[in-house]
């Protein structure tokens, strides 16, 4: 649960869980975020070591997607009450309501 919780606990990957619970799969590096390639690469290995995303390998892409039945199986009502506060928040932040996008990924071979 602490490594969930700590891989839960940075705005990054905050914006980044949502992308995934709003678009599925989403490419490495989504529009919008003002990130470095590296620092993005250590929050999307946090979030998979931590249980919180599966990544697929189609050529040279990388493919996450949200382990969500997983974690909703681990951990009830967790990953709603994250989204729906992140949501809230981020929609307080911009004025959007949370809306965002994500950098839509190819279709599978």
């Amino acid at each position: 649960m602490a490594t969930v919780l700590h891989a839960l606990g940075d705005p990054v990957r905050l914006a980044l869980l949502r992308r995934m619970a709003e678009h599925g799969e989403c490419a490495c590096s989504p529009d919008g975020l003002d990130v470095p390639r590296s620092t993005l690469s250590n929050h999307w290995r946090i979030l998979r070591e931590a249980g919180v995303t599966r990544t697929r390998h189609v050529g040279k892409a990388r493919l996450m997607t949200l382990r969500r039945a997983d974690l909703d199986t681990r951990f009830p009502g967790l990953l709603d009450a994250v989204l729906a506060e992140e949501g809230r928040r981020a929609g307080e932040l911009d004025g959007t309501g949370g809306a965002d996008s994500c950098e839509q990924a190819p279709p599978p071979p």
